[in-house]
């Protein structure tokens, strides 16, 4: 609780240096897939096999809607990993800025006033009705 300002605003700067240093990356989860092609002779149509693959799949959401990316090769398999890797460690760093920042907003003192005698003026000033039809 005794955090000073300039200690989280330090924090805060470490933070954004750390999102700036991340490579490249991308949101979605990596699954495994396992399939029968339906064929009655295949190997995959035995009991208890384990069928055709696996298939590496990259499943993520855009703009409301699944998309689903298959891997072509162990190289871009790698890749994916690395990137969803990346991923997560952005939704770390960018859960504990958003942490910082409100400890921040917290903390940090309201402006003094320019001129006392329109602060008074503020007080001063009659609200608003908040009729919903004008008067007769």
């Amino acid at each position: 609780m005794g955090e000073t300002l300039t200690a989280l605003e330090d924090q805060r700067t470490q933070l954004l240096q750390q999102i700036a240093g991340l490579g490249d990356f991308r949101t979605g989860s990596i699954t495994v897939t396992t399939g029968r092609c339906g064929k009655p002779n295949c190997h995959c149509a035995r009991p208890r096999d384990a069928g055709h693959g696996p298939n590496f799949r990259l499943t993520r959401k855009v703009d409301g809607t699944t998309v689903t990316e298959t891997f072509p090769s162990p190289a871009a398999l790698d890749k994916a990993q690395r990137e969803v890797a990346e991923f997560h460690k952005f939704l770390h760093l960018s859960r504990a800025l958003i942490e910082v920042n409100e400890k921040i907003c917290r903390l940090r003192p309201l402006p003094e006033p320019q001129d006392a005698e329109r602060s008074a003026q503020e007080k001063k000033q009659r609200k608003r009705s908040t009729a919903r039809w004008p008067r007769k």
